[in-house]
């Protein structure tokens, strides 16, 4: 609480140096742990479309107050869905870069292989215009790469000669909402319309992806996490020893959600255990890559639903972890890739929104976004949300 960072990120630096204002910080799920914006310090989030539901997170706070009118754009960070779900539960654009694309420098780590730094707009054009002053080779972030083109406004009002690839067995799987599901085939016929043409695909990998992230994901976690001892970081508890100061300091400074990952992680990367679960994870995170490759062979880009279900309750999920972690069914395979991804929002369910996936190829950010464009058009989505029912 009231922490100052002694220096300025560079996604943060590039936009400020082009005269965008930075007004403040947003809430978030404690480090970037969570899909509902439950978990914070600073108490929940609330969905400007309803002030009893979650608005998505971790970046629910960015969300939130670009849906709310507080700010025309934000910032957030994905690790394996962070800016598209929130931006799908409160009506709003998320893009997610290629990994790499983006400097990391000046964001806490969640987990290094994973993380990614991206917009969140009213519209399309927007996000390109923010993301083509935050892309770029960055000597602080060794993971950093030149973009290989500039970021163009988008323009496309149609669709002809495209191919959009939809995994029908993971779309039309358990736990997807009928309404959602409803607003899903309703803009793949808007594209078709646009003069795409739409095709499914197998993606045999992704009722693996999900279990192999939040194996991934924890054991980088437990490494990054080690650093907030009392120490060198964070809040630190004072003992009559050292050890008694490392345990107290570490119960009392991390949430349950984030104690819970670092104990999976911890676990996941100890002796005997490492081959078994760690290992095995990173070998499907493979297999997932080539399976997305693989499509992208024959169609420019995968579509799916953002979100399994539009915004939840607030604490409708919070005594269930694994229902929580199944938010990130769709977006989670984009993650483990490293591939962009952008969620636009595509009609309601139920009077909330319901976001639509749109997944390219590494650095296809600009066909991504020209994509998107000629959806939204079409779609003609109000992001504007019912003020009586929100915050």
């Amino acid at each position: 609480e009231g922490y100052c960072p002694p220096y300025t990120a560079t996604a943060v630096a590039n936009l400020e140096a082009v005269g965008a204002p930075v007004l403040g910080k947003t809430n978030q799920d404690e480090f970037a742990m969570g899909s509902s914006n439950e978990n914070s310090a600073f108490g929940p989030v609330l969905n400007p479309w309803d002030s009893s539901r979650v608005p998505g997170g971790s970046s629910g706070g960015s969300a939130a107050a670009v849906a709310g009118g507080l700010a025309p754009w934000a910032l957030g960070t994905d690790t394996g869905g962070s800016i598209r779900q929130p931006a799908a539960l409160c009506g709003i654009v998320g893009l997610k870069p290629t990994y790499g694309a983006v400097s990391r420098y000046g964001m806490i780590a969640f987990a290094s292989s994973l993380d990614s730094a991206g917009p969140l707009t009213r519209d399309v054009a927007d996000a390109a215009l923010l993301y083509r002053h935050m892309v770029g080779r960055d000597s602080a972030d060794a993971t950093s790469v030149a973009f290989p083109e500039q970021i163009e406004m988008p323009s496309a009002e149609r669709l002809d000669g495209i191919t959009l690839a939809v995994p029908t067995a993971l779309v039309e799987g358990e736990g997807v909402e009928p309404g959602v599901l409803a607003s899903f085939e309703a803009s793949l016929q808007l594209a078709r319309e646009l003069g795409a043409t739409v095709t499914s695909c197998g993606l045999p990998s992704a009722r693996y992806a999900l279990s192999a992230y939040y194996v991934v994901a924890p054991a980088e976690a437990s490494s990054n996490l080690s650093r907030f001892d009392g120490v060198r970081y964070g809040l630190r508890v004072d003992e009559s020893n050292l050890d008694e100061m490392y345990t107290e300091t570490r119960h009392d400074g991390f949430g349950a959600e984030v104690k819970r990952r670092i104990l999976i992680g911890t676990y996941a990367l100890s002796s005997g255990y490492y081959d078994a679960y760690y290992g095995r994870a990173q070998r499907v995170r493979t297999v997932v890559a080539r399976e997305l490759s693989e499509i992208f062979e024959t169609a420019d880009f995968i579509v799916t639903p953002t979100s399994p279900t539009v915004a939840f309750g607030l604490g409708a999920r919070v005594a269930d972890p694994l229902a929580m972690y199944m938010s990130d069914l769709f977006t989670i395979p984009m993650s483990l890739a490293g591939t962009p991804a952008i969620s636009i929002p595509c009609g309601l369910s139920d009077g909330l929104p319901v976001g639509l996936q749109i997944c390219g190829p590494a650095f296809s950010e600009n066909r991504i976004l020209s994509a998107a464009h000629a959806l939204e058009g079409a779609i003609g989505f109000d992001s504007s949300p019912p003020m009586s029912g929100g915050t």
